[in-house]
């Protein structure tokens, strides 16, 4: 009797924890509505720039052996990321990182999938010089049906320097000496 009722427990506790296991799994991820259909880049258009949004900031794009790849400073300085996709005309799939200055442990980094589609500005009012470029983004944390925009300008006097957006606490110098000690 008794090895019949550790057996019952048994097949509850292997039941409940592969139901556990079922509801807590991916369930296929973000299902982005922009970007299912690639377009042709415009003409004498490019990815490689600088594009800023007001949240993200700056966004350095190069084209690194085919790989599109980029690097951005949040606004308020609290985080700096980067990202790695290919382009399919004026589509580029993408994965994300993004990592909290000062922060360690699992909380210290999010990361994803995102899609930009490549779009020219729109020219209200047949202004002139014409709008620059856009991105229309939209992103996704992994593990997430959840999706935030990412909507970017590209910034036609600037040139990427990923190189200037690192890992490095952006504090720089030490705190001004007004106090001394006596």
């Amino acid at each position: 009797m008794r090895a019949r009722a550790w057996a019952c427990v048994c097949v509850a506790a292997l039941a409940f924890g592969t139901a556990g296991l079922a509801a807590c799994g991916n369930t296929g991820g973000a299902k982005f509505s922009i970007g299912q259909k690639a377009g042709e880049m415009p003409s004498g258009e490019s990815w490689a720039g600088v594009y800023y949004n007001p949240v993200y900031g700056y966004l350095h794009v190069i084209d690194q052996d085919g790989n599109i790849v980029g690097r951005w400073k949040r606004t308020d300085g609290s985080h700096w990321g980067e990202l790695s996709g290919t382009a399919d005309g004026n589509v580029m799939h993408f994965t994300w990182k993004e990592h909290q200055y000062g922060a360690i442990g699992p909380s210290a980094e999010s990361h994803g999938s995102g899609v930009f589609v490549y779009t020219m500005g729109k020219n209200e009012g047949g202004s002139s010089p014409p709008p620059p470029p856009e991105l229309a983004g939209q992103y996704a944390l992994d593990d997430s049906e959840n999706i935030g925009d990412w909507h970017c300008v590209k910034q036609l006097n600037m040139k990427p320097d990923l190189s200037s957006i690192n890992g490095d606490n952006p504090t720089t110098g030490s705190p001004p000496q007004t106090d001394q000690w006596k």
